[in-house]
């Protein structure tokens, strides 16, 4: 049987049925195809889900009767990807694979090289897409937690505000990195624990410009490095998250 899910932002921790917006209860009920008496879980994108059955399989008002509710775990470590805008379609697809490695966070930044420019209301729209894009992976991945994306800011101010982050890092092809995983032991060394907020940055096109590593740099973030091959701005991101990650569950 398909495994149903459904998005559900405003729903009380105790309700005990579900009314599906249109948006959602056309994508449930029309896109995947689900009938009444099918199991659905439901989650608000907050670590909360609700199993349900599924009691009306309207396409405009579908209703999910509640039999269970569960919250996820805590999340023992939050990761905030601060990416320089790439060119084309390419954020959405960073931001569904952020999603899925379970990024907490996605700041859309404008570099010296991003070739993105938008106005803000064609921002707005972006920004909303990109949320979209999110939902849409956390429906696929089974992720109950839904990144926060963020108003699209400019490089020097993010810097500027960047703070109450334990870890701060920058994807660097610059001379002067180190590993992850010298960094990661260094700081559990200096603290007896694994950073429980790390902030990565990663650039556009081109990498950020010397004078924005510099501020990076300055800013207290570490250069680390991602190997030796030049990667694009989407796998760099990905690569980067997920190597994190993976390191951080395991410390």
């Amino acid at each position: 049987m398909p495994d149903f899910r459904a998005y559900a932002p405003t729903v009380p921790a105790a309700a005990t049925e579900i009314r599906l917006t249109p948006e959602e209860s056309h994508h449930l009920v029309t896109v995947n195809r689900c009938g009444r008496g099918d199991p659905v879980t439901a989650f608000d994108g907050h670590g909360r889900e609700w199993l349900t059955e599924c009691a009306d399989a309207s396409k405009s008002g579908a209703v999910l009767r509640v039999k269970e509710t569960r919250p996820a775990k805590a999340r023992s470590f939050e990761i905030t990807l601060a990416q320089a805008l790439p060119k084309g379609s390419t954020m959405d697809d960073i931001v569904r694979q952020a999603t899925e490695v379970g990024a907490a966070r996605i700041i859309p930044l404008l570099s010296e090289r991003t070739q993105v420019h938008l106005d803000s209301d064609r921002a707005d729209k972006k920004i909303e897409k990109w949320r979209t894009a999110a939902i849409e992976a956390a429906k696929q991945c089974g992720n109950p937690w839904l990144p926060e994306i963020t108003p699209i800011q400019n490089f020097p101010s993010f810097l500027t505000a960047a703070s109450g982050y334990d870890l701060k890092l920058i994807a660097s092809l610059h001379a002067g990195t180190t590993t992850l995983k010298k960094t990661l032991a260094i700081y559990a060394t200096k603290h007896g624990h694994a950073p429980r907020s790390v902030l990565w940055l990663v650039g556009p096109e081109g990498d950020f410009s010397p004078g924005e590593m510099t501020a990076a740099i300055t800013a207290g973030c570490a250069p680390i490095t991602l190997g030796p091959l030049v990667l694009r701005s989407d796998t760099a991101a990905v690569y980067a998250l997920s190597i994190l990650s993976h390191e951080l569950q395991h410390s």
